[in-house]
C-alpha cells in the first residue's frame, strides 16, 4: 500500500485547524478538498489518450523510490505527464504573482513547488524518462496529441 488514497476525494483535517498557514477556516477547507488526482483537466486529457487506444498508468511515481508521482504514466516508453494547476505551479499566463492573505508563506511555497518540478524533470530526465509537463488551461486534444506523438516516437511506432 502506498499511503496514498486511491480516490481523488480528499478529507478534512482537524487538527490542522490550529497549525494551518490559511488566512480563515473556509480557506483551510477549500485548500483540504482540493483534489490530488482525477481533475478535470487531467479526465479530459485521459479520455483522449485512451479513446485513441493508448494505455498508461494514473498517478504513479515513474521511478521506483522517487517520491513524486506523475499525473500520467507510460512505463514501456518511458513518458511521465504532469498536468499541472496554474495556480499551485505559477503558470506564468494564469498564475498569480503575490496573494494578498499569506503572502510570505505563499510566495514561498510557490517558489518550491517549481524548484520540486524543476528536480523532478531531472531525476527523470536523468533516468532515461520523456517529461511532459502541460498547463490545466492547455486545450486537452492538443495535450493528447503532443502525448501521443511522444509515446509513439519512443515507442518506434508511427504517430497518428
Amino acid at each position: 500500500m502506498s499511503g496514498r488514497p486511491r480516490s481523488s476525494k480528499r478529507t478534512r483535517r482537524v487538527d490542522s485547524e490550529t497549525t494551518s498557514y490559511a488566512s480563515t477556516s473556509g480557506v483551510r477547507n477549500r485548500m483540504q478538498l482540493q483534489r490530488t488526482r482525477d481533475t478535470a483537466p487531467e479526465l479530459a486529457v485521459r479520455r483522449i489518450l485512451h479513446a485513441r487506444g493508448l494505455r498508461y498508468r494514473v498517478d504513479r511515481p515513474p521511478l521506483k523510490g522517487l517520491r513524486r508521482r506523475a499525473d500520467i504514466v507510460f512505463g514501456p516508453a518511458k513518458v511521465a505527464v504532469f498536468i499541472d494547476g496554474c495556480f499551485w505551479h505559477g503558470c506564468p499566463e494564469h498564475g498569480r504573482k503575490e496573494t494578498q492573505a499569506n503572502p510570505n508563506y505563499w510566495s514561498g511555497k510557490m517558489a518550491r513547488n517549481r524548484e520540486r518540478d524543476a528536480d523532478t524533470d531531472a531525476q527523470l530526465a536523468e533516468a532515461g524518462w520523456a517529461v511532459v509537463r502541460v498547463w490545466e488551461h492547455q486545450p486537452p486534444v492538443e495535450v493528447a496529441d503532443v502525448i501521443a506523438d511522444i509515446v509513439a516516437r519512443r515507442l518506434g511506432k508511427p504517430s497518428r
